[in-house]
């Protein structure tokens, strides 16, 4: 977990399953996420997907965290830093993502770039030397995110998620 100027990122808790909800149920904000979006049907969905959640920041290295606003302790979103799978689900060793779901009433306030910034400095204070971003092509708004990161472009693939993505890489400085 990690500090920015606007945000704390920290794991998700049980008091946080209305706002998960409500970003998570939203078609605008699954669109980009997964191999198969989907976005969720039922408040009834939220325990599992925060105690998957949990499971994924067992590792303090890497997580999938609440972004809370400081001023307000509300949640934009989440952040992640995981181990990024290919397409059959498995892990390479070394190949790390960085990334951002947010709710549309934070889009547009910098909040994104802000806590993908913190998870990469926290990815590279842990030792990290590359992290990788993947985005689906007509996701502008998120590859504008990886431009203001410095975040190299790599061109098109389809070796994470199994469907074609463009990926970007960041790298210590």
């Amino acid at each position: 977990m990690f500090r920015t100027e606007r945000l704390t990122a920290r794991l998700w808790e049980d008091g946080d399953e209305q706002r998960a909800y409500d970003i998570y149920s939203r078609w605008e904000v699954m669109r980009w996420l997964g191999a198969r979006p989907r976005a969720l049907e039922s408040p009834t969905e939220v325990p599992a997907l925060i105690a998957r959640w949990r499971e994924r920041s067992a590792d303090p290295r890497y997580g999938v965290w609440a972004l809370e606003r400081h001023d307000s302790g509300e949640v934009v979103g989440s952040v992640l830093l995981v181990p990024l799978p290919d397409g059959d689900g498995r892990t390479e060793e070394g190949r790390v993502e960085v990334g951002w779901h947010l709710h549309p009433d934070s889009w547009g306030h910098g909040f994104a770039t802000e806590a993908a910034r913190g998870a990469l400095a926290k990815g590279f204070a842990e030792g990290l030397t590359g992290i990788h971003a993947v985005v689906r092509p007509d996701n502008g708004p998120s590859a504008a995110v990886c431009r203001r990161l410095g975040m190299a472009p790599l061109g098109r693939t389809d070796r994470w998620y199994g469907v074609e993505m463009e990926a970007f890489l960041a790298t210590r400085p």
